[in-house]
Parts: C-alpha cells; structure tokens; sequence
C-alpha cells in the first residue's frame, strides 16, 4: 500500500473481510501474500493459515506482535516499554505474553495501526509482516480465508534462514556446485520429492484447498463437541 494512501478504518466490526498483504521480511525477490481474511479470526487460526499458504509444517514455535521486534525499542521516561507478543496458551509465561486465542486479527491490527508482525521458527526467525489493506462487509459466501494472489513458494523448513536458504538454492541451481548432491538429497528428503524444486512457483489453488479443508474440519469438530 502507498504510504500517500489514507490508512483503511480498522477495529470496527468481527463481521468483516479484510484483505491483508503478509511478506517475509527480507526476502529478495520478496515472497509475499494476499488474503481474504475474516476479521473474528482468532490468531491461533491465523497462525494455521500462515503455516499452509507460505508451506510451513508447524514444527517450531511462533508468535504475533505489533511492531517490528528487532527494531530498536526507544526508552520511554528512562524506562523500555513492555512488548506485549501473542503466544499459544500453554506457551505464555512472561508478565507480556497474551494468549493469541483470545485476540482476534482485527484486534491486533487495530493495536498495530493496521499492521502487525508473525514469527515462525526462533531459531531460523522468519518474520512475516502484516498490513491491512482494506476492509469490506462480509456476506454469507465469504470463507474464513482465501489467498486471492502472492509470488514464490515459502523457503523451506530448517534451512538457516534466508541466508542458508539462498546458499541451498544456489546450490541446486549449479549441478557442478560441491555441494549440489548433499543439498539435493536434503531438500528431496525435505519434500518427499525428486522433483526439482522450483523456488518460483506457488499453487494458490491447492493452497485455498488446504485452507477450505482446514477449516471444515475445525467445523466439525465443533460440531461434534456439542
């Protein structure tokens, strides 16, 4: 979104669509995504979401804030201002941490002025940035979640962050690298694919499936719980 561009109202009303761009931060060429999101998701469901359009498995921990967490915090009447983060419940130990059941996406983007940050993997750190693009009244036919646009599959899982993952890639890009066998061998076990692996490329359509049967299956759970 242009920053000239009037910000979109944000925090009024559950029964919305928002549209919400969501890019890795760093990524070069950036690796990003467009959503149709209903504002009542809770950010647990929003973290499943995440994980099934950028291709993550959900083996590592995550969290939602506010602001950009490695930005520099600026002391406020000498003191640093408590960072509240959004963490699964059983997670939440520190006087900061908020359960992300609790908070909705259109609460943390209201407490963000429109945007928002995800971490995925502590250890390889892939921070996702999240901005409100716009907003409309929801009808009886809008889903829960539908990725409506994006570019390049989500790195892949374990791989040192972007800069172990530009090594790999670059790696199976050049069959006389030294290590072009050992990186193939690891991102077929990775993918339980031969296939090459093509950084590029990015099914929407098998994503918005993913997403459907996700959620119909959150829906019947619920269901059966009554």
């Amino acid at each position: 979104m242009d920053n000239s561009e009037a910000r979109p109202g944000i925090g009024h009303g559950q029964g919305s669509v928002l549209e919400v761009r969501v890019a890795l931060v760093d990524s070069v060429p950036e690796i990003w995504r467009r959503f149709e999101l209903r504002g009542y998701l809770t950010l647990s469901q929003v973290h499943q979401v995440l994980q099934a359009a950028f291709g993550w498995e959900d083996a590592h921990l995550h969290r939602f804030v506010t602001s950009d967490p490695f930005a520099p915090l600026r002391p406020v009447d000498g003191e640093f201002p408590e960072v509240p983060q959004w963490l699964p419940r059983q997670q939440c130990e520190e006087p900061g941490d908020r359960p992300e059941e609790d908070c909705s996406l259109d609460q943390l983007l209201a407490l963000g002025s429109a945007e928002a940050f995800y971490e995925y993997d502590f250890g390889d750190s892939w921070l996702h940035r999240l901005e409100l693009v716009s907003r409309r009244p929801a009808d009886k036919d809008s889903p829960p979640a539908r990725l409506i646009d994006g570019a390049r599959r989500g790195p892949l899982e374990d791989s040192g962050g972007f800069p172990g993952y530009e090594e790999i890639m670059d790696a199976l890009a050049d069959p006389t690298h030294p290590d072009h066998v050992e990186h193939s061998a690891w991102v077929a076990d990775i993918t339980g694919s031969v296939a090459p692996l093509d950084p590029a490329f990015l099914d929407i359509p098998a994503v918005n499936r993913a997403l459907a049967e996700q959620f119909r299956r959150t829906q019947s759970g619920e269901k059966s719980r009554k």
